[in-house]
């Protein structure tokens, strides 16, 4: 795979929690004033950045917003008002099922525009809730978006674990793999975390990012 020169650039991993006033709007803003100011020209956030798991299921779904909503027009234009490109998650509405959202990564660059969305296609059931208990599953892998810093491809957590992905978005010319996710504290895991993003990364000969929550019971630092 040929890669294609970029300038050096700067990802500033925005490793937030569930914010204690309720507002991840005003979280995303204050991290990204931040990141500007360190010189950052992408700045990524962890999944479930605009509503936790952690709520219950109806809650969870009545959270839920289309892709046009107002959680992500505030996002985009902090990311115009920043002048940098920004990679977030939703809750997104799923008219087909209401009370199963999907999770969705969205990217949007400098001017506030939306380049891509990825719906996370491997659910977590491995703890309690299931996400597939409250969730459906997208059913397309991401297209690699051409940014200044060169293809970004995205994965969201579990999707991680599962080298295809990652193959099938190398192949089809993503130069950066980004994974915002909530990733489960625990025995081992942290090695995981680490282990799998790196054989992502060496397999593939990309540059590999991973961003988590920083709440209590998971991995962010």
């Amino acid at each position: 795979m040929q890669i294609e020169q970029t300038e050096p650039f700067k990802i500033a991993l925005a490793q937030t929690g569930t914010p204690i006033d309720g507002s991840a709007v005003e979280q995303a803003r204050n991290a990204l004033s931040k990141a500007k100011k360190l010189g950052a020209a992408i700045v990524a956030f962890p999944e479930f950045f605009m509503s936790p798991f952690e709520l219950d299921a109806q809650e969870y779904a009545a959270a839920a917003e289309s892709i046009d909503g107002p959680f992500v027009t505030a996002i985009s234009q902090l990311a115009a008002e920043a002048g940098v490109w920004v990679l977030f998650t939703m809750n997104e509405k799923n008219p087909a099922d209401p009370a199963k959202p999907f999770n969705t990564a969205v990217l949007v660059d400098d001017c506030g525009r939306r380049r891509g969305s990825y719906r996370k296609t491997h659910l977590f059931d491995a703890g309690s809730p299931a996400e597939s208990d409250r969730a459906t599953p997208g059913n397309a892998l991401f297209s690699p978006v051409a940014t200044p810093f060169g293809k970004i491809g995205l994965g969201i957590c579990y999707d991680l674990r599962f080298p295809e992905l990652a193959r099938t978005l190398a192949l089809a010319g993503a130069q950066v793999l980004v994974f915002p996710s909530a990733w489960v504290d625990g025995p081992g895991k942290l090695r995981h975390w680490e282990t799998l993003l790196a054989a992502r990364a060496i397999e593939n000969e990309v540059f590999t990012v991973g961003c988590c929550r920083c709440d209590r019971g998971y991995l962010g630092q």
